[in-house]
């Protein structure tokens, strides 16, 4: 789940974890459905297929790490011998191993948030939310936090919110885009980096021609030069000029070092889709103000043709 500081990725969350109860959910029929079970009419039951990490994690700190977790697991109504068994198998998942009996709030912060996971995860639950999951951490902590959050996509399914868009690349299979508190996109990641597409190429020429003469190639539309010797070229959809590329640069020594497809960043997709959802919602903004404004000038005129003048004695005139 993607979107701005703001953009009401938290309050979803917490809605879907059932720590907060939607405004509208008795007057509009709304329901949340977890693995099938509706959350607000059994909310036990959904729950105790949930994981959640909030972005505080939420640890006691002057507990070990091992008896956080069993307090956590019995939480969930785990019995203690199979409680005990889950620590074990937890502690591995999230590399706490070597910290059990270690104090919380004498850890890191990267590991606090392995224990933050650890206790989302104790009961093997089937749905684990994470939100914000890698905010604050260095880049090695974040590292090892995507390679266990990666790991835990393998046996459940794991929702987590971010803005950042190197975390979406890196652990996400697919995206959702929210902005305002709606939901304004959402498809898998690689469709998402296709978004709104330009067909190019980077290339690069150890002995470049003039610009005119790449521009000259059959189905490239522009050729821009990024340094001495890059050049970012766009062509048209239906037509790959890159044979004909190579086969130029071999008659004609170029020397070609590089052909590479040209992709748009997940930086530029993810504002291209924002700016569009802004664009649409300011055009039909302006088009309700326009369309008030037409209301009250007719509601005025017609009030003011009801309305004799009095000030010259004569009836019948508008005013």
């Amino acid at each position: 789940m993607l979107g701005h500081n703001g953009a009401g990725k938290t309050t979803t969350l917490q809605m879907l974890t059932g720590c907060l109860l939607p405004d509208s959910a008795e007057k509009n029929g709304c329901s949340i459905e977890i693995c099938g079970i509706d959350l607000l009419r059994r909310p036990m039951l959904a729950k105790a297929h949930i994981g959640y990490l909030p972005e505080t994690p939420p640890l006691y700190r002057e507990l070990s790490v091992n008896d956080y977790l069993i307090f956590a697991a019995r939480l969930r109504g785990m019995k203690p011998g199979a409680a005990a068994e889950a620590l074990i198998q937890t502690r591995q998942r999230c590399g706490l191993e070597a910290v059990g009996r270690k104090i919380i709030g004498t850890l890191s912060k990267g590991y606090q948030q392995r224990v933050g996971i650890a206790q989302a995860i104790i009961h093997r639950p089937a749905v684990i939310v994470l939100d914000e999951p890698t905010v604050g951490l260095d880049p090695t902590q974040i590292r090892d936090i995507r390679t266990l959050i990666r790991e835990l996509g393998d046996s459940s399914s794991v929702i987590l919110s971010t803005h950042l868009l190197g975390e979406v690349q890196s652990v996400c299979d697919r995206v959702e885009i929210m902005q305002h508190g709606k939901l304004i996109y959402g498809d898998t990641s690689a469709h998402m980096q296709k978004y709104g597409g330009i067909s190019g190429l980077i290339i690069s020429l150890r002995n470049p021609p003039p610009l005119i003469e790449l521009e000259g190639i059959a189905g490239i539309s522009s050729v821009e030069q990024i340094s001495a010797t890059q050049f970012r070229v766009l062509h048209a959809p239906d037509i790959n000029p890159s044979a004909a590329l190579l086969a130029l640069a071999a008659q004609r020594s170029w020397q070609l070092e590089q052909l590479t497809p040209l992709q748009a960043t997940l930086e530029e997709v993810f504002a291209r889709i924002t700016d569009e959802k802004n664009r649409i919602d300011m055009q039909d903004n302006q088009s309700s103000v326009r369309a008030e404004l037409v209301e009250a000038c007719t509601e005025s005129a017609d009030a003011l043709s009801l309305c004799p003048s009095t000030s010259s004695g004569r009836t019948g005139e508008k005013q």
